[in-house]
């Protein structure tokens, strides 16, 4: 659960007094990215971009560069910190509420594709690249309706277009020709596994193909492959999923993906000790440096964030029997984990908590009751 180069660190950081910290692994991210790179490399099979908003620090981009056909962004701040750290990657900017600001930015640093998310946004993207004298490739988010149980997010309401809309779209691109239409883009759900992830590609594809005729059509299926918090060596099946793909494929067409999460997970811990250990109202809890502010994802998500404990035989208290891990803010939703069976945890005892190396310190709420910053170690950069 973790590699012997971030043991190691977590262990260092201790006599630093480093603690707590979030430890990188990128040669584990190099090896992940390279493997899913080898798994999509059959004739047929979709491009390969980066979702940054998964983790978009600066040594996490640069080791994913080789392996991966752009990234995807989501904000005029991830727009100028991507094209700051990877100058020559090709870009792809999505999400809702673009600002005139963030249109002007897509225009002045010559973005890939536009995932246009309105009608309105096409107008005013059509408008701002008049003015400028600019042309623009886009895609067309389109949001289908149907059922999506069990799936660990579905990303309805405000994402994308409804048919409808889609179709509201072809007048504006007819006055705006400068405005290059070249397909469609849909990400409808997160948390699916291989084969629940044909079904919904081949979804989108059905839909797609029967609109715009388009020469040479570019689909964007979006990202969502499934990450399993509660079993971390129990990987998405990139192999079943790239078959699939070029069964579904039709000459002329370029599929993509944009995986984030699924990329970036594995490589990351966050690495804290144990402050304390108490018994309350018959439950054991012990009381960790930091807390949720650091790595809020165990709230977020309600489930039990994976760890390892890495003994430290300190004197002080100790418990054998299965324990809530905690954090030192002033709520009771400050639980990495509740009442797990964890051996023996002791004050002094190192906990590094694994899959934190996507949606970790990036969404989580850092100055609530104004604790320390956690360290940032960067392995085998």
């Amino acid at each position: 659960m973790i590699t012997d180069d971030a043991r190691e660190r977590a262990v260092a950081l201790i006599e630093d007094e480093g603690l707590p910290a979030f430890v990188y692994d990128l040669r584990a991210l190099r090896s992940h990215a390279a493997a899913i790179r080898e798994a999509l490399s059959v004739p047929g099979a979709p491009e390969l971009y980066y979702a940054a908003k998964a983790n978009a620090e600066a040594p996490v981009l640069r080791a994913l560069e080789p392996y991966v056909d752009g990234i995807e962004v989501a904000s005029g701040g991830e727009l100028e910190h991507v094209h700051r750290v990877l100058p020559d990657a090709r870009l792809a900017f999505g999400g809702p509420g673009k600002t005139d600001p963030e249109l002007a930015s897509i225009l002045r640093l010559g973005v890939d594709r536009v995932h246009v998310e309105s009608p309105y946004e096409l107008t005013r993207l059509a408008t701002l690249a008049r003015e400028t004298g600019r042309e623009v490739d886009v895609l067309l988010r389109v949001n289908l309706a149907g059922r999506r149980d069990g799936v660990a997010l579905a990303m309805s309401g405000p994402f994308g277009m409804d048919p409808e809309a889609i179709e509201s779209c072809r007048e504006i691109l007819s006055a705006a020709p400068w405005i290059r239409l070249k397909g469609f883009h849909a990400h409808l759900a997160s948390g699916l596994e291989a084969p629940e992830m044909l079904q919904q590609s081949e979804e989108i594809l059905t839909w797609t193909r029967a609109r715009f005729d388009l020469p040479a059509p570019e689909i964007n299926l979006g990202g969502g492959m499934a990450v399993d918090y509660s079993d971390p060596g129990r990987l998405f099946d990139w192999s079943t999923y790239a078959k699939g793909i070029t069964e579904l494929a039709l000459p002329g067409e370029t599929l993509r993906i944009e995986p984030g999460r699924a990329m970036s997970v594995y490589c990351g811990w966050y690495v804290t000790d144990v402050l304390d250990v108490k018994r309350a109202h018959g439950e054991w809890y012990a009381i960790l440096r930091g807390g949720t502010m650091h790595l809020r994802t165990p709230v977020t998500k309600q489930h039990d964030q994976p760890f390892v404990v890495i003994p430290q035989g300190a004197p002080g208290p100790a418990t054998d029997e299965p324990v809530t891990l905690v954090g030192q803010l002033c709520t009771p939703k400050d639980v990495f984990a509740r009442t797990v069976p964890a051996g023996r945890v002791a004050v002094g005892d190192v906990v590094a908590f694994a899959m934190a190396g996507a949606y970790a310190w990036n969404i989580s709420h850092h100055d609530f009751l104004m604790h320390p910053k956690p360290g940032f170690h960067y392995l085998n950069a």
